[in-house]
């Protein structure tokens, strides 16, 4: 491939990636690798086996160029990889009251955890506050409630907002989240500029795979853009979307499709960010990705290494996108809550291994990996800490971060990533074909296609051609499993916490804020600045919907049978 010197590919570095002049590793190391090392040296001074045989950085060739941190990246984004520094280690907690929430934040930090990631309950994803009646049987259920301000400050008791990063996976009502932490650290007196952290914000796969959505497709994708806008200008480290896989993998999908699917929408987020105005260059290195990792191990890890290089490509070639970090795939990993099983959940602790070690081996920038137990209920604490243990031993005690891209190079590793990008490829252009994701959600392709996979996967476990230990094979008798069960009295106090912010608010200044954010959404104005000013004033999650509902509407799927 030949460049002029303008459209030359860059590295990491800003330096010219070269690939078009010399390809050769020992070029490569001298280009790319070795300056960053000299930034930012790596975890050891010398790298080797047991055995005391010395490892290079890299082995093996990289025939479409893609070095590690050079375009199109499918060798990884960053030169070092994990010689220099480890993934995040961000396990998923959420439980029925802020507090004990928060109990288990600090666990799995003082356990060696480096980030955090918030789940929470289905009122609080779709915004309906605890005492309502469609809430009353999912209050903290499936992960924290959090109805207002007052919640978010017990969620994050004694926890440096400005040191940790901060996941959250929540979309339809993600700008509302994220209010509550600006509010939060403005509270506590830290700018926002320094906050780090994600929010999902990811609403198209909720349309396609998930069913947690609010609002119609067209005002989602404007509060997407807002939220985008505001931390652009506000919260510039924060990721302003993670573009989300593994919920269209979760509900049946194949590799190829979980990744031709969460490329189409990200092409769609893109596309409605640049028509709101916003600079392609300044955004899209705020973009993130979350995948699934599922059992077969080596076609994971050419869905990742495939990821990165269809990405790199679309953004430069298709948006035009020039500075190298828009170009780049950064990407968070769950292992797969849909294959873990009941019956015998140890051997839950294989499955999400493998999972592991495939989202290792294909470049994750941050991975949480699932429980033991997740199948019967939230983990307990035992499990969790298995869970973060896990991680943590891939890391430090088996060879596989001493070497970038260990398995790169090797025929058929680039042999099943070329054959995942060219099947996602013609599915991208048939989502193309049909007017883009939001057409091809709304007359249900997305979601038939998904739904297809799903069967043939069920059927080919009823049959026995798939085999399942433990499920369809290799079963025993066993005992019922202990279940951990969160606290059943914090239901109660969620609802008294919750009348307790209403009765001591000022209602002048709720009244107010509401009023404005209706006419902000009537409007074209920002609605992050508004949202931002209610929340601070204790206004509710379900008070902020209401008002929003009551502007766009509420979403009404179509049947895809």
């Amino acid at each position: 491939m030949t460049n002029s010197q303008d459209s030359s590919p860059r590295s990491a570095s800003g330096e010219a990636s070269g690939f078009e002049k010399d390809s050769g590793p020992a070029a490569w190391q001298e280009r790319t690798f070795e300056p960053m090392r000299s930034k930012r040296p790596e975890r050891k001074a010398n790298f080797e086996t047991p055995s005391g045989n010395h490892l290079d950085p890299i082995y093996g060739d990289a025939p479409d160029g893609g070095w590690p941190g050079e375009y199109p990246y499918t060798r990884g984004i960053q030169p070092t990889m994990y010689r220099g520094r480890f993934w995040t280690m961000r396990q998923y907690a959420g439980f029925s009251s802020a507090v004990e929430t928060n109990n288990r934040f600090r666990m799995l930090l003082d356990s060696g955890q480096t980030g955090l990631s918030t789940a929470f309950d289905l009122p609080t994803q779709i915004g309906y506050d605890s005492d309502h009646p469609l809430a009353e049987p999912e209050v903290g259920q499936v992960g924290v409630p959090v109805n207002s301000l007052r919640d978010v400050e017990r969620l994050f008791k004694e926890i440096p907002l400005d040191e940790v990063s901060v996941s959250m996976t929540i979309n339809a009502t993600a700008p509302v989240l994220l209010g509550m932490v600006v509010a939060l650290a403005k509270r506590r007196g830290i700018d926002p500029a320094r906050l780090r952290g994600t929010v999902q914000n990811d609403i198209l796969k909720e349309y396609a795979a998930r069913g947690n959505y609010r609002f119609p497709v067209t005002p989602s994708l404007r509060m997407t853009t807002d939220l985008m806008a505001y931390c652009q200008a506000n919260v510039p480290l924060w990721n302003t979307i993670s573009i989300s896989g593994y919920h269209i993998r979760e509900a049946g999908s194949t590799a190829a499709q979980e990744l031709a699917f969460t490329l189409a929408n990200g092409k769609t987020y893109v596309k409605a960010a640049i028509d709101a105005g916003l600079d392609v260059d300044v955004f899209a290195p705020r973009l993130s990705f979350f995948f699934n990792a599922h059992n077969n191990l080596f076609e994971e890890v050419a869905k990742f290494r495939a990821a990165r290089r269809m990405w790199a490509r679309i953004m430069r070639e298709e948006f035009g996108a020039k500075n190298p970090k828009s170009w780049m795939l950064r990407f968070h990993t769950q292992t797969a809550g849909s294959m873990l099983t009941s019956q015998q959940v140890d051997n839950n602790v294989v499955r999400v291994t493998v999972q592991a070690l495939a989202a290792v081996l294909g470049g994750t920038q941050s991975l949480h990996t699932n429980s033991r137990d997740e199948a019967l209920s939230l983990p307990g604490e035992e499990s969790a800490r298995l869970a973060l243990r896990t991680q943590q031993v891939l890391a430090n005690e088996c060879g596989i971060t001493d070497v970038i891209d260990p398995l790169g190079g090797a025929p058929f590793i680039e042999h099943l990533t070329d054959e995942l990008e060219a099947t996602a490829n013609i599915l991208i252009a048939d989502v193309e074909a049909r007017g883009g994701s939001v057409a091809a959600i709304e007359d249900g392709f997305m979601q038939r296609e998904i739904h297809r996979s799903a069967m043939d996967w069920q059927r080919a476990v009823e049959s026995g051609d798939q085999v399942v230990i433990g499920v369809n094979a290799f079963q025993i008798d066993e005992p019922r499993p202990t279940i951990f069960r969160p606290d059943s009295s914090a239901k109660d106090q969620v609802l008294s916490d919750l009348a307790d912010v209403r009765r001591e608010r000022d209602a002048a200044r709720v009244e107010g804020t509401l009023r404005s954010l209706g006419e902000t959404a009537r409007g074209k104005g920002n609605l992050m600045d508004s949202i931002v000013d209610c929340v601070d004033s204790y206004v509710t999650i379900g008070e902020v919907c209401h008002v929003l509902e009551g502007v766009f509407g509420k979403y009404k799927a179509p049947s895809v049978l």
